[in-house]
Parts: C-alpha cells; structure tokens; sequence
C-alpha cells in the first residue's frame, strides 16, 4: 500500500490550499482516512479524518470551520480543503489510512494507521 500526498506549498496567511491523498495498492472503501501534521519542534497531531461509511467528518479543534476532508472511493484519493490559512498551519501534513477495516473515529490517532504517506510541506507566511 502507497500513499502518495500533494498540494502543499507556501502561502500568505488567509489563502487556501487544497491537499490530495492517493491511495494505490488497497481500495480505500472500507478504511477510515485520515490526515495529520507535524510542525518544526512539535509533536504529530490530528487534524481530520473521514470514516469509511456515511463519510462523517472528524476534526480538531484548531481546524474546524476551515478544514474540510473529503474522500472519492472511486479515485481513491482523500483530500484536504484547507481554507483561512494561518501561521500556525505551517506543518508537513501527512495522510493516512488505517490499518484495520470499518473502524470509526474514534480510531483516528497515529497508532491506529496502519499506513502513511511521505507528508507534503505546507508553509504559511504573515
């Protein structure tokens, strides 16, 4: 299974970037998804998560209202819409699926993904 993140980049404060997520080697149908960052000097966090059945969406705190996570089973690829970009945003984000069938939200912590991406930079300047 490979994960393969895009979409990061450098940005001013205020803009918006759209992060995407494919998955090769496993339909992503029947696994939750989920997306989480690293800031220089900091620990991983969470940040969204998407469950495999009704496509409920899950998020921090710090990103809620801003953040939308999406997934298209057919593509298989699950995306982050990150809208009203702030400092504190700056981080590698990294996707990931998790490593059992049909687990719900309650399952989006690191140690519950049984896969991950390679992380994709996102810089947001003042």
């Amino acid at each position: 299974v490979q994960l393969q993140a895009s979409g990061g980049g450098s940005v001013q404060a205020g803009d918006s970037l759209r992060l995407s997520c494919v998955v090769s080697g496993r339909p992503i149908s029947s696994y939750l998804m989920a997306w989480f960052r690293q800031a220089p000097g900091k620990e991983q966090e969470f940040v969204a998560a998407v469950t495999w059945t009704t496509s409920s969406p899950y998020y921090s705190d710090s990103v809620k209202g801003r953040f939308t996570i999406a997934r298209d089973n057919a593509k298989n690829t699950v995306y982050l819409q990150m809208n009203s970009l702030k400092q504190e945003d700056t981080a590698v984000y990294y996707c990931a699926v998790a490593a059992l069938m049909c687990e719900t939200v309650v399952a989006a912590t690191p140690y519950a993904m049984g896969h991950w991406g390679k992380g994709t930079l996102v810089t947001v300047s003042s």
